[in-house]
């Protein structure tokens, strides 16, 4: 069975608030999380429209990257295409069968307050993500807001995240002036966030609807609680820092932001691809490698020992 999740994210913002502050602490966190040829390389980002959802916007990414900060692509929030070129730092049951590197694939299409968002990669074509998010402004309440069909909601996970306090799994992730329970803006005096902020104004929701496959045999229950596990660490630490980050985007307009993204990007770029244009340490003699080809049964029932925490 697929292994689905609906994450439910309240912020004190409105929706539209929210719609500058995702752009800004998208572009920012891949410019901080970009050196020495790792991180995101921004090929494309322009305009699109969909007969149904409407006018979206598109962007071409490669963000190439160790392990610890894959938590990157998951927050672009525009159409785009992304390959991912992952290092180490893997879980070490994961480093024992898969290659020094392999890329994922990255489709979104950001019709915001709507946005999809797909996951696959090369290495392993039996890996699929599949994102489906919806901004409302309220606090979690809408029950089906993703219109999940009646015989598939038994299937569905609802996880509640309070980004003042639900805790980071890694410390490292941590800084006490991106505390919500700490931080109070300048700009807004919203601020810090106590028991029962949830029930506060202004206060919106992101709902999001995860699917993870990962349909390899020995390996699809571990990897897909894997995946999920990575997402809500994803989520929790993005949107917290939306919101301590808010006194640096609250005053922009979407011209802004988008000026501040075009900028952030050229400067990642510049640290992310080599003078030629191509990427960085990459193995060619992987890229035609499929996970299948990379391990036997023996490897699988050495797998299925492992912890997959550590």
């Amino acid at each position: 069975m697929v292994l689905t999740k609906e994450y439910r994210i309240c912020m004190p913002l409105t929706v539209e608030e929210y719609r500058v502050g995702q752009l800004y602490m998208i572009a920012r966190h891949s410019l901080e999380q970009s050196y020495d040829g790792e991180g995101v390389e921004t090929v494309e980002n322009k305009e699109c429209e969909d007969p149904v959802h409407g006018k979206g916007q598109f962007t071409e990414k490669r963000i190439h990257l160790s392990w610890y900060v894959l938590h990157v692509f998951f927050w672009n929030s525009r159409k785009m295409l992304t390959e991912i070129y992952l290092f180490s730092r893997l879980p070490y049951w994961i480093q024992a069968v898969c290659p020094k590197v392999f890329y994922l694939t990255e489709k979104a299409w950001n019709y915001y307050p709507f946005t999809i968002t797909e996951y696959t990669c090369s290495f392993v074509p039996k890996f699929h993500i599949n994102i489906q998010t919806r901004y409302e402004n309220n606090n979690g309440s809408t029950e089906n807001c993703l219109d999940v069909p009646i015989e598939k909601l038994s299937e569905r996970t609802v996880d509640h995240l309070d980004i003042a306090f639900d805790d980071l799994s890694n410390n490292k992730h941590y800084k006490e002036e991106e505390d919500p329970k700490k931080f109070k803006s300048k700009r807004t005096g919203r601020g810090p966030l106590i028991e029962g902020w949830r029930d506060d104004k202004p206060i919106m929701c992101s709902y999001k609807l995860v699917s993870a496959f990962f349909e390899v045999w020995g390996f699809q229950t571990r990897v897909e609680d894997f995946i999920q596990k990575c997402i809500r660490e994803v989520l929790l630490l993005g949107h917290r820092q939306a919101f301590a980050w808010i006194d640096s985007w609250y005053d922009m307009t979407i011209e802004d932001v988008r000026a501040y993204e075009k900028q952030a990007q050229a400067e990642t770029n510049s640290k992310v691809v080599p003078n030629d244009g191509s990427p960085t340490n990459v193995n060619d003699e992987l890229e035609n490698d499929t996970f299948e080809d990379c391990i036997d049964d023996d490897e699988v029932e050495e797998a299925k020992e492992f912890d997959c925490s550590k």
